[in-house]
């Protein structure tokens, strides 16, 4: 049945279905119309051998020649005559004692009636019969013959009719039948082709097989977005919900088939049914949660048949559009260097209101020699002065921390690579710099030190992030990468994963090599080739 499935398409199927349906149908009709018309034939010709029968019941040749001795030679011809002229098969005339008076064959005159069905006759009864003989299947009616004004039976005419079998009757009539069955035979096969076609047009073109892997895609697709999915029908009933929606709706309930108006009393997707206008980006409360919700119409054939609603929690939607474009970054960096600058004047001015001022003009030089020159390193060999002001934000937090940051001298950046922007290289450097001062803030101060590398040639650009930490366990490294797999707790696991799309998007790739209680080093390489 499989085999067959695969080889054989819908619309195939279909049309083999409904023309093998028309088939049998016909052929049950015939036989049926067969049967009917074969019974009706053998009721009327039961009628007519009836009628016959009465006719010879009451003739007087018949009447007065019956029980007596030499009434053969009267009643025998007068049986044969209208046998003859009826065309019956045949017609026995019998005396109260069962003794034939007529029979088509005259040799059978004075001999006796023996079948059982004649008693009934015998007792004054008028009745058909139905009998398999010697030529086949017959009806036969039965007559008695009444004297003295019918108060006194001398005897019985018995009426005997052939009647065709089923194959006779549809011998006959086959020249009339074929060509009705032979229409009614292409009229179901044109007929078959064009239900199958419209079922398969209605279908998309598509077996039932694909169908439901279709179907079985669509269900996994919407369980696995991060947005809450709820559709409708034309009755405002719900006819798809994703688990997100469940979550953030707060229901675990089986709500499919129900009505959107009991689960959200002030629903906003009645209203796109009415309007047929899509609505983007629009806040809306829901169980307490502020979410961002798009709302489309569906349309079939230009008809609205339902409306559909995609919606997110808008507290995840700014922390990730913050991931992806770095802005988080640059905010802490800012917030870094506000806090060291303010620690920085709040020392001057300490020296000052202790008069030491040569301690606090040597002070000022020094932290601002050291910045300068790192500023004037970064902005002369950094080609995007995002990036190197990323670096001096991460150089500010490392200060802040108590953690050694050392940003190599040498570090260059001639160009971005042509398949990823500021914007991602950001995240990139932003992401794997602070994973390295977490990884060392808490240690004792020996080792809380972190070396930061980066240079490119014509055919790549290679980061080299190392920090002398406690390492990453040997069972836990394959899926650092992962989302929302962190050692750090809930809410987190989106930075190395962001890392990680980053580069696979730019067609680098990225290795990392941890020894537990030696440290951490990460090395990306990123193709500058276009």
């Amino acid at each position: 049945m499989d085999i067959y499935r695969r080889i054989l398409p819908l619309r195939t199927r279909l049309a083999i279905l409904s023309f093998v349906s028309v088939v049998l149908a016909i052929l049950v009709a015939v036989l049926l119309i067969g049967i009917k018309v074969s019974h009706l034939l053998e009721e009327e010709m039961g009628m007519r051998a009836l009628a016959i029968a009465r006719t010879l019941a009451q003739m007087e040749a018949v009447q007065n020649n019956v029980g007596r001795p030499g009434g053969a030679s009267v009643i025998q011809p007068v049986a044969e005559k209208i046998r003859l002229a009826t065309g019956v098969e045949y017609i026995v005339v019998v005396d109260m004692n069962r003794v034939r008076y007529s029979h088509p064959v005259a040799e059978r005159i004075g001999g006796k009636f023996s079948d059982r069905d004649l008693d009934p006759a015998l007792s004054g009864r008028e009745y058909i019969t139905r009998t398999v003989g010697v030529m086949g299947p017959a009806v036969r009616a039965y007559s008695p013959i009444k004297v003295d004004e019918g108060t006194r039976q001398v005897g019985v005419v018995v009426v005997g009719i052939i009647t065709p079998t089923f194959a006779e009757l549809f011998r006959a009539i086959q020249a009339q039948l074929y060509p009705s069955l032979a229409i009614g035979l292409l009229a179901g096969l044109l007929g078959s082709l064009y239900l199958a076609s419209r079922i398969k047009g209605a279908m998309f073109t598509l077996e039932p097989e694909e169908i439901a892997r279709i179907l079985e895609e669509r269900t996994a697709m919407l369980q696995a977005m991060g947005e809450g999915i709820i559709a409708i029908d034309r009755n405002m009933r719900i006819t798809v919900i994703n688990e997100e929606a469940k979550r953030l709706l707060g229901t675990d309930d089986e709500v499919v088939g129900r009505s959107i108006t009991e689960l959200l009393p002030d629903s906003f997707l009645p209203r796109v049914l009415q309007t047929g206008q899509p609505e983007f980006n629009q806040e809306r409360v829901l169980n307490n949660t502020v979410i961002i919700v798009n709302l489309v119409p569906v349309r079939v054939k230009g008809e609205i048949v339902g409306a559909l609603a995609s919606f997110r929690d808008r507290t995840e939607v700014h922390r990730l559009a913050e991931e992806l474009t770095g802005v988080k970054s640059f905010v802490e960096a800012l917030r870094v260097q506000n806090h060291e600058y303010l620690n920085r004047l709040h020392t001057i001015a300490g020296l000052l209101q202790l008069n030491r001022v040569q301690e606090a003009v040597d002070y000022i030089f020094a932290v601002t020699e050291e910045q300068q020159e790192l500023t004037r390193l970064l902005t002369k060999n950094i080609c995007d002065y995002s990036i190197a002001g990323l670096l001096l934000g991460k150089y500010s937090r490392a200060r802040e921390l108590r953690v050694d940051l050392r940003i190599d001298r040498s570090c260059r950046l001639s160009r971005l690579p042509p398949r990823m922007d500021a914007a991602a290289l950001g995240v990139v450097l932003g992401n794997l710099v602070e994973n390295a001062l977490d990884a060392v803030r808490e240690l004792e101060p020996s080792r809380r030190r972190v070396e930061f590398q980066m240079w490119d040639d014509p055919e790549s650009l290679v980061v080299v992030v190392r920090d002398w930490g406690v390492g990453i366990p040997v069972h836990i490294q394959e899926r650092i990468c992962e989302q929302g797999f962190s050692t750090k707790g809930t809410g987190r696991g989106i930075g190395l994963y962001l890392v990680k799309k980053h580069i696979d998007t730019a067609g680098g790739k990225i290795t990392v090599e941890s020894r537990e209680g030696e440290g951490t080093t990460v090395t990306v390489h990123i193709p500058c080739l276009s």
